[in-house]
């Protein structure tokens, strides 16, 4: 599904933030990209989700390479992809309800109307929100119910690879349950895969098939040559 090979990417003080980092995500398989944090591994992340285009390297996404990345990557290849970040209110327009917000990847598209409306009532109750949270913009709820939101978000255009990047560092063991509970019963009914990014060892490998430490798929970065 997912094919990282040879990838740099990222730069401060003029070093790079990944070099020659590789990493593969079968068809329906669930990876996790283990590391401290300030390792680089969102960068990789952001890569693998098209929203950065490597320095070097090659992007394979179901078979085929990846040459344009954000809004330059068509939008068939764009949405076989879903990404959660760490901060959803980062993450989030200020002036959107939640309902508007989980609804926009499907406006995007041009999709029906009853069609947006079906789908964005379906993943509100899948994800937990209901009642009046809907109509509420990001700064009236929590961080918690905010990222469920944009759980559903992600999972609106029905994505072949989701991209969880620190989802649950935020959140109570609670949520965290709930919408890691949420991930797996998409892929069980979609088959999609999964990379999910963190530095907690324990949920990884609970939650995934296979962990991948990042001094194991990146070399180690140069130093910048102007420091003493």
């Amino acid at each position: 599904m997912l094919e990282l090979r040879g990838v740099t990417a990222g730069y401060v003080r003029g070093a790079p933030v990944v070099r020659g980092a590789s990493l593969r995500v079968g068809d329906g398989e669930s990876v996790g990209l283990q590391g401290p944090s300030g390792c680089g591994k969102s960068t990789l992340a952001r890569v693998a989700a098209l929203l950065h285009r490597p320095e070097e390297g090659e992007v394979r996404l179901a078979g085929e390479p990846v040459t344009a990345f954000r809004h330059r990557a068509p939008r068939e290849r764009r949405t076989l992809v879903g990404v959660v970040f760490q901060q959803p209110r980062m993450a989030s327009d200020p002036r959107l309800t939640l309902r508007a917000m989980i609804a926009e990847p499907l406006r995007a598209a041009r999709r029906p109307r009853a069609e947006v409306a079906a789908r964005t009532d379906e993943l509100a109750a899948a994800v937990g929100l209901g009642g009046d949270l809907l109509s509420r913009r990001p700064h009236e709820v929590s961080d918690g119910q905010l990222q469920r939101a944009c759980l559903a978000r992600a999972l609106a255009p029905r994505p072949r690879l989701l991209v969880c990047d620190e989802m649950t560092a935020m959140l109570d063991a609670s949520t965290t349950a709930s919408l890691v509970g949420v991930v797996e019963r998409y892929r069980e009914e979609s088959g999609a895969a999964l990379l999910a990014v963190g530095h907690d060892r324990v949920l990884l490998r609970r939650w995934c098939e296979r962990v991948e430490e990042f001094s194991a798929v990146a070399e180690p970065l140069a130093p910048d040559p102007r420091d003493p």
